[in-house]
Formats: structure tokens, sequence, C-alpha cells
């Protein structure tokens, strides 16, 4: 018998719980994976919050990195011994899980387990927000909510596009994210001032990627960016469709994204893997203190990704 943590209730981390769980063996076109690392998302404690809507006991879990220790018929592209990392998933807060072979890519050998787990949940939802609004070498990007882990990764992918970037964040990750190229602002009060007075050097904002859902987000943005168009939200999904701006995500009248998300995954991998890409973990917990990341996750100020480890 492995472990898993449930969550036995609705409520707060206080309901979760580990208990012992039985390996499922895979079925035709499924993979289970010994889980090495799982990702921590808001997702994970949004599931069983009251007035979710869930029916306990919840798994929670929604990204792995871990090794192949059994495959499926039907299954083409993995073996045993394969490291892999898998994103989405259900029920990764476990020793075992068992997957299906599609949500898959291999792990490079250059990218530890760890940073693996932080990867693909963030990821993908960037690399969603940067191919909807056409970010390209020639756009001025204002990424709202930079330090945590959708913006953090939505700044580096605009970078690689080739363009310039202005970053709202608290100041104390303002030297951070200069690493990446880019001219962080501080948000709160004066926001769209502040954005202005950058854009005599930098030229006018043409894309606006919001991962912090706040009102000033929303309203900065379209006080700066012409083309409605080209204004994502990642998290006030349910303000988008009145302001005509895009909504991303899962959510009514969101574009899920499935196709971009899905190709993200290998190429995500690749610049991590590389170098090209930066996975910051500010936190590791042991599979069994998973309430304890969920509580320092809840505060909203871990800045990178947070991450449970199995023995």
């Amino acid at each position: 018998m492995g472990r898993a943590v449930v969550a036995a209730d609705l409520g707060g981390p206080e309901v979760l719980q580990v208990v012992e769980a039985a390996a499922v063996p895979p079925g035709p076109g499924e993979v289970q994976v010994r889980v090495r690392a799982a990702g921590v998302n808001p997702w994970d404690w949004k599931s069983y919050a009251p007035g979710s809507g869930a029916r306990p006991p919840v798994r929670l879990g929604l990204e792995v990195a871990g090794v192949v220790q059994a495959v499926g018929p039907e299954v083409r592209w993995y073996s045993v011994g394969d490291e892999v990392v898998a994103w989405p998933v259900t029920g990764g807060y476990a020793d075992v899980v068992t997957v299906p072979q599609r949500v898959l890519v291999r792990r490079p050998e250059r990218l530890d387990a760890v940073q693996a787990a932080a990867l693909l949940g963030a990821g993908v939802a960037a690399a969603h927000a940067v191919d909807a609004t056409g970010v390209g070498d020639e756009d001025v990007v204002l990424v709202h909510g930079a330090s945590g882990g959708v913006g953090r990764m939505a700044v580096q992918l605009a970078v690689l596009r080739g363009a310039r970037v202005i970053a709202t964040a608290s100041p104390r990750w303002h030297d951070c994210l200069r690493r990446f190229g880019v001219e962080p602002v501080a948000y709160g009060p004066g926001l769209l001032e502040r954005v202005r007075d950058l854009t005599t050097r930098l030229g006018a904002v043409s894309v606006a990627i919001d991962a912090a859902g706040t009102l000033q987000a929303l309203e900065t943005s379209i006080a700066l960016v012409a083309d409605r168009s080209r204004i994502a939200t990642l998290v006030a999904l349910d303000r988008a469709a009145a302001l005509g701006i895009l909504a991303l995500g899962h959510g009514p009248g969101a574009d899920p994204g499935n196709a971009v998300r899905d190709a993200a995954r290998s190429q995500l991998t690749s610049l991590a893997a590389d170098g090209s890409l930066d996975v910051l973990v500010t936190g590791t917990f042991p599979l069994e203190e998973a309430a304890a990341a969920h509580r320092r996750s809840r505060e909203g100020h871990a800045g990178g990704k947070l991450v449970l480890v199995t023995r």
C-alpha cells in the first residue's frame, strides 16, 4: 500500500489527511508513475474549500514528476524506468498515480524532479496567454502578478519571444525579475502613472496578461492597451466578457486552450532543461506536511512554487 493525501471534508488545510491507497493498475493507454515530487497549486486547496461543490474525500494534486513503474496495453511511447513529468493528473499527492500516457512528457536529465513538478501547471497557462495574445518582438507586454508562478513564466516566455516586458510585483521581487531583462513596477495606488512613465522609454503597451485578477490590474490594462483582444486574464474570468477581453482557462465562457497547453508541455520541459526558463521553487514539504504547504500557499506570498516530495 502507498500513501495519498485527501481532503476528508470541506474546509481549510486542517481537513487534509494522509491515507493508505492501493496503486491502480494501468489500463489501456495508461501509465503508472512512482511520484518523486508533486507541485502545489491554488486549485488544490480551492477544490475542497466550502462552497466548492466537491464531494469528500477529495484526492489532490494536478502535476507530478516521477518514474514509470508499469505500463498498460496500447502504451507506445513509455517504458518502465522512464523519468517523466505529468500534467494534468488526478490525485498526484501520492506515492503512486496512474495517468493517461497523453499527459506525460519525458523529463530531461538536466531538469531536476522538484523543478519539473513545479513547471507545467503554471507554465502551460503562461504559454496559453502568450500565444492567445500573439506576443511578438514588436510588443511591449504588461504582466500583472509577475512574482507568482504563472506570471513569472509569462514574463520569461514573452522575453523569449523578443518582447519588452513591464512586470508588476511587490518590490521585494524586483531584483529577481530584473534578471530576466524586464522592467519591474510596484502594484498599488499610482500603478497606471508608473507604467505610463516607463512607456516613454519602452513604447506603448500593446499586450496585457493578467495573472493577478485585481480590479486595478484590469483597469490599468484597459487604459493602456488599445486592442482589447490583446488583453487576457487567467484569473478574473467572470469579468472578461463584460470588458471585452480574453478569458483563458477553465470557467464559464473561457477558452481552455487545450491544444496550445498540450503542445506546450514538451516545449516547456526543453526550455527549463537548457536553462532558458527559470523555475523558482521557494519551498519543499514532505508529502505528510501537505497541510503546511497549503497554509503557506493560501497566504499568497510564496513568490515561486511549492512542491511536495515523497520518501
